[in-house]
């Protein structure tokens, strides 16, 4: 690993489609450091997570294939075959198929996300002798988040018969807080996974993807890359997140605002939702998800809320107010029901997504925020605890419930 990382060489010119000799113009432009979530690496609580899910192993094999190349070609098709290596590899630890790779529980997110920022790091702070672009850097790393995270890897059965639902979770975040923390969202990503949801309409086909929890990652338009071609081939979709303790809710209105508290990089964003075409931009979209189908039916251990309450500057104000059933005409958005952070943001992007591509009547989604994952009373220290492991397959499980509800209601 050392090797890789203090070669130094000239500045290559070839991109995605050439490999051409570097110009002795050009000067080799130095690896940057890790991010500060990659340095968050360090810390007992990821080691002992990748060391007992056996996924260590991730990161030092893709520097081994690095170490190897000898082009920029040969560099991306690393990245590319390693990090679909460790989304399938996750997918199935968590659907129970291969070796467990040690005793942590598989229905764990945490090893996926820690074993991503391994590679990542990797990636970033690499020299190899023929030299790397700032863009070519910034395209492995692209190139690698987007196959480890399934967004590239979403596939429909062909014909007819089968329903189709997209779902998307996230990263783990506020890890400052607690760096143990795990999100159910991406957990029941990897569980739901290409799997089928028999209901009385006949099977549905489930593909997921999981993204970070990253303000930037959204300006550069991540969420749209990865649904807007496929959005109008499904027949459901709903984004998933972490929400509040002991509840599900069925978020009912998404605002446009970013509300600035910290991403995952310590960053904050207070402005209003980044999009293409600002000028027609609203300041509100809503779920069309069967809300009440799915708050009536019993899905589970946790009480599933239609949730209407908004944050808004009504028409004319100046300040703030709450507002229990939904937003006012012409006000301006604060808060969807589901907050002013990035789950309310993925839930505003996905919906005006659909909006744009004309599918508001005909396509259901919206977004589903889970309870708060948490370890048993007293657990302050440890990776995981028997109740910890129990609060997570229920909420998976009913994450499931809720999806053959409304692709039965749908």
């Amino acid at each position: 690993m050392n090797s890789i990382r203090v070669r130094l060489g000239v500045l290559g010119l070839a991109l995605l489609t050439g490999f051409t000799a570097p110009t002795a113009a050009s000067a080799a432009q130095a690896a940057p450091s890790p991010t500060v979530e990659e340095q968050r690496l360090g810390r007992a609580a990821p080691q002992e997570i990748l060391r007992r899910s056996g996924f260590d192993t991730a990161a030092p094999r893709l520097a081994r294939a690095l170490e190897g190349a000898r082009s920029y070609g040969e560099a991306r098709r690393a990245v590319t075959r390693e990090g679909a290596r460790l989304w399938q590899r996750a997918v199935d630890r968590a659907q129970g198929r291969g070796p467990a790779g040690g005793d942590l529980s598989r229905d764990d997110d945490r090893p996926l996300y820690w074993a991503r920022l391994g590679m990542t790091r990797d990636v970033r702070t690499w020299e190899p002798e023929f030299g790397l672009t700032d863009g070519q850097r910034a395209a492995l790393l692209d190139e690698l988040e987007r196959a480890s995270r399934g967004q590239d890897a979403i596939r429909y059965p062909h014909g007819k018969g089968i329903k189709r639902i997209l779902l998307t979770g996230f990263d783990p975040f506020t890890l400052d807080r607690d760096i143990r923390i795990s999100n159910p969202s991406g957990a029941t990503a990897l569980a739901l996974d290409g799997t089928v949801i028999e209901t009385a309409d006949g099977p549905a086909r489930v593909e997921t993807a999981v993204f970070p929890v990253r303000w930037q990652d959204f300006t550069d338009g991540v969420v749209e890359r990865t649904l807007r071609p496929h959005l109008p081939k499904v027949d459901l979709f709903t984004t998933v997140s972490q929400g509040r303790v002991g509840r599900f809710d069925i978020e009912r209105t998404n605002g446009a605002w970013r509300g600035g508290f910290g991403d995952n990089e310590t960053i904050g964003r207070t402005e209003t939702v980044p999009v293409s075409d600002p000028a027609s931009q609203p300041q509100w979209t809503t779920t069309t998800l069967p809300y009440a189908a799915i708050t009536a039916a019993q899905t589970g251990r946790f009480p599933v809320y239609d949730n209407t309450s908004v944050t808004e500057i009504p028409a004319g104000g100046t300040q703030s107010v709450v507002r229990p059933d939904g937003p006012t005409p012409g006000s301006t958005a604060r808060a969807g029901g589901g907050g002013d952070y990035l789950s309310n943001e993925i839930a505003y992007r996905a919906t005006l997504l659909r909006d744009r591509l004309g599918l508001h009547g005909t396509l259901p989604g919206g977004h589903v925020h889970t309870p708060v994952l948490q370890f048993a009373a007293g657990n302050t220290t440890e990776v995981t605890d028997p109740e910890f492991v129990r609060n997570r397959l229920h909420i998976i499980a009913q994450v499931r419930a809720i999806l053959k509800v409304a692709a039965e209601a749908s």
